[in-house]
């Protein structure tokens, strides 16, 4: 994935500046909340916490607020940059805290070098966080702060750059010593780095089973072999071998296991041949491996290797484990991360390593069959199981080693926790992207002309989500290529006036819509259009789908895919859809942008397509059919035909969920079901929503929208026989790129 310059920037300070805000989590919009919130009301949890102070866990956000810390001495890979310029990195912490296990942060920048100042700031944060995530400090300090900090504060201290690479690489260590048919206690380790990341990963290692006197570490300056005296420390000297070897090249004679934490292409061809039989390598160093995953596989066929890479695989990445460990360790108010904790994670994700990857994962990842190998060693980072495993994993860890204030007693109810606390709101792009990468359909976009479009256009290529076509001409999309610097590689352009399709589609044209008074010179003009021209590409297989409507009216988009797609086998009319992404919730609401009044036979269909739609992200619908009435206790017409609605629904698809007609809140607010209509089959809350006429579709999305501030994805065209999308008049160039994903998605089938 190629990340430009000004698209970082521009993410950074568009909108609101920087990636995080704080939000209330309860209500604050009279003066009666307020005085609850503060004074005179939050003087009483204030009085209770003083009586008993653990009572902070249960009326303040501590329990859930994780401060990430940093004094910008060792940034990513950019160095001594300082607290101000390491800030974006400790955001970017939070945020990915947040997604992946709901977790609060505040980055914390401290403007020092010195130790002793560093760690007294620290432990004068204490009352104000549940953990400490210790970030981007550069050894040997950090291991002093890290030490020091745990010694003396009671809440989890966690140094991520020491220990997360410890723990993942760790669970790949275990699985592929299994597929080597090597044993732990006698396999020949080699590092190359001795910093924090290497130091912790070598004593993660011992506690797995690798013993210490098998362990050779290098750095810059060769081997760290006992009685070594210059550029060492006490953290090297722990790892001091007692070998002969005394360059990178000779510790890899006959080694086992290569663990890189170092630079790229430090190693060759002929050191990894050197190793012994079944080697493993770990060549973490990023972008750049330190030896690339061609050259090694090249160099040995019975080779099992991982890199810090996302397009290789057995990608040793961090998400997998810091978020679901203090997710854990918070759960149960532990003081501490220990080295149960650490090596409960480790064992919790090699597992889920061999466990079945379910359909959705593999789906997500491009459709490529996932299955314990030597090319699957450790979960991918996507896969919503490993919140499953590896935060109980750690929250038993610390019941059983006594650092936990809070024990668990029903670990079926504490995994549901678990799942609801991150919701499938943020899965839903990510599914639609992850489903259409690598598949190489091409979408075709009759604005080819507009800025957004194109660097849209850019995003799907780097991405690999689709091959976009662009409909204009070609010297004008140029010279908007040139001036906004945009990598024009993998972009197709065609011109429907020079085209050697036009007359083609000319003729096609005319043999749909000459009984309906188009004549041939009429379609001439027509297939001059953009829109025509784009959808009859995709008529004729040309392309497998079509995004448009960034500066067209809707009526102009849709007429095209109307007369010439036209519908899907079996289906009767075309229907829109919107989903809705309300905190962390979906909702996908129909018919929303076609029919103005449809029957109970539209209804019905809506329903069945918006149920499809709902699947194809990996959701199970529950669909509610919408209306004044409940249950019928308004019989009107209009109700009435709701009603009928459900019965052809459940005639033509008896396991679908579906009941109605019912209120809006009572589909989506449960207690009503269950107290006032336990007798309906809709379980739970809707999350497919039909309307019952435009009117109401449409005015209900617009208010979500605008005043409650969901996020809104669509319109989706539900129908059609092939994919055929409108866009939201000046929507921006995400939204594109996510229209765009799902149009692959649909194409794929």
């Amino acid at each position: 994935m190629k990340i430009r310059k000004e698209d970082a920037l521009e993410y950074h300070r568009s909108g609101r500046k920087g990636k995080i805000e704080v939000i209330p989590t309860k209500p604050c919009q009279t003066q009666w909340d307020l005085s609850l919130a503060y004074t005179p009301g939050v003087a009483e949890p204030c009085l209770e916490i003083a009586r008993d102070e653990e009572l902070v866990y249960e009326y303040t956000a501590k329990g859930n607020l994780v401060a990430v810390i940093s004094n910008g001495t060792a940034v990513l890979g950019l160095g001594d940059i300082g607290p101000s310029a390491g800030k974006p990195v400790m955001e970017g912490k939070g945020v990915l805290f947040k997604r992946f296990a709901d977790i609060d942060v505040f980055d914390i920048e401290i403007n020092t070098k010195n130790v002793d100042e560093f760690i007294r700031c620290v432990q004068l944060l204490e009352p104000t966080f549940g953990g400490i995530n210790l970030e981007d400090i550069k050894a040997p300090e950090c291991f002093y702060i890290e030490q020091e900090l745990k010694r003396t504060m009671n809440i989890p201290i966690f140094h991520d750059d020491q220990h997360g690479t410890a723990i993942i690489s760790g669970a790949a260590l275990l699985n592929a010593c299994e597929l080597a048919g090597k044993e732990l206690d006698k396999i020949k380790v080699v590092f190359n780095g001795a910093g924090a990341s290497a130091i912790s990963c070598a004593h993660l290692y011992t506690l797995l089973g690798v013993k210490k006197e098998n362990i050779i570490m290098c750095d810059t300056h060769g081997v760290i072999y006992k009685g070594r005296t210059e550029h060492m420390n006490e953290f090297k000297a722990m790892f001091a071998s007692d070998t002969n070897a005394r360059t990178l090249a000779e510790a890899f004679v006959d080694a086992d296991v290569f663990v890189g934490l170092s630079v790229g292409n430090v190693v060759t061809k002929e050191m990894v041949r050197s190793m012994a039989k079944n080697p493993i390598v770990f060549a973490m160093a990023n972008p750049y491996p330190e030896i690339t995953y061609e050259d090694a596989t090249d160099a040995r066929d019975d080779i099992i290797m991982a890199t810090g890479r996302s397009d290789y695989p057995n990608q040793v990445n961090n998400v997998l484990g810091f978020p679901f460990i203090f997710r854990g360790a918070l759960d149960v108010r532990a003081r501490a991360i220990n080295d149960e904790m650490k090596l409960a994670a480790s064992y919790a994700l090699a597992r889920l390593a061999k466990e079945e990857v379910p359909d959705s994962v593999i789906r997500a990842y491009g459709g490529v069959p996932l299955k314990f190998g030597k090319e699957y060693i450790i979960p991918k980072p996507f896969d919503p199981r490993v919140l499953t495993y590896v935060a109980p994993a750690v929250a038993k860890a610390a019941i059983e080693t006594g650092v936990a204030r809070k024990k668990i007693e029903d670990w079926d109810e504490y995994k549901l926790q678990l799942l609801e606390r991150l919701g499938i709101s943020k899965q839903i792009v990510r599914v639609a992207v992850e489903k259409a990468r690598g598949s190489n359909k091409k979408i075709v976009f009759p604005e080819g002309n507009q800025i957004k479009i194109l660097k849209a256009a850019e995003i799907l290529i780097d991405d690999k989500i689709a091959k976009p076509i662009l409909l204009g001409k070609e010297d004008e999309i140029r010279e908007l290529i040139l001036t906004n610097n945009i990598d024009a590689e993998g972009i197709e352009i065609i011109n429907p006036e020079t085209s050697r399709y036009y007359d083609e589609f000319v003729e096609e044209f005319y043999s749909l819509r000459q009984r309906k008074g188009i004549t041939r010179n009429e379609a001439k003009k027509y297939m001059l259009l953009p829109n025509y021209f784009g959808v009859m590409m995709v008529h004729k297989g040309y392309a497998d789908g079509l995004i448009s409507g960034l500066t067209s009216h809707y009526p102009d988009t849709i007429r095209p895919a109307l007369q010439i797609v036209k519908t899907a086998p079996g289906v009767k009319k075309v229907s829109g859809l919107y989903i809705m992404l309300v905190k962390k919730e979906a909702y996908f609401f129909a018919d929303t942008t076609v029919n103005v009044n449809p029957t109970s036979e539209d209804l019905a269909e809506i329903a069945l397509l918006a149920a499809q739609t709902a699947r194809r992200f990996n959701i199970e619908p529950k669909v509610a059919m919408l209306s004044f009435s409940n249950f019928g206790n308004a019989p009107y017409p209009e109700s009435l035909k709701v009603a009928e609605a459900v019965k052809i629904i459940k005639q033509k698809d008896p396991e679908l969920m579906v009941d109605g007609e019912m209120h809006a809140d009572t589909a989506v607010y449960p207690p009503i079901l269950e107290q006032d209509f336990p007798f309906s089959e809709l379980k739970g809350k809707a999350n497919v929503l039909i309307f019952p006429n435009l009117d109401a579709g449409n005015i209900a999305y617009k208010i979500l929208w605008r005043l409650g501030n969901a996020d809104v994805i669509g319109p989706i065209l539900m129908g059609l026989r092939k994919p055929i999308h409108v866009l939201q008049r000046g929507c921006d160039v995400n939204d594109i790129v996510n229209m765009a994903a799902i149009a692959v998605v649909e194409a794929n089938g």
